[in-house]
């Protein structure tokens, strides 16, 4: 295995993330926005019955 040094390594990262060419990486982030959206307003709605109307 060859040392990189850290400069070349961050390049090489911030190039890859930076590319077209992510594979996958748009549509699970879809995935998960979609999921923590949808858990909150399930939350919420199940909550919303144990409000007090004092």
């Amino acid at each position: 295995m060859e040392h990189t040094p850290d400069a070349a390594w961050l390049t090489q990262v911030v190039s890859a993330a930076a590319s077209d060419q992510q594979g996958a990486g748009n549509l699970l982030r879809t995935v998960i926005v979609v999921g923590v959206l949808g858990s909150v307003f399930l939350g919420w709605f199940l909550l919303r019955g144990y409000k007090r109307d004092d």
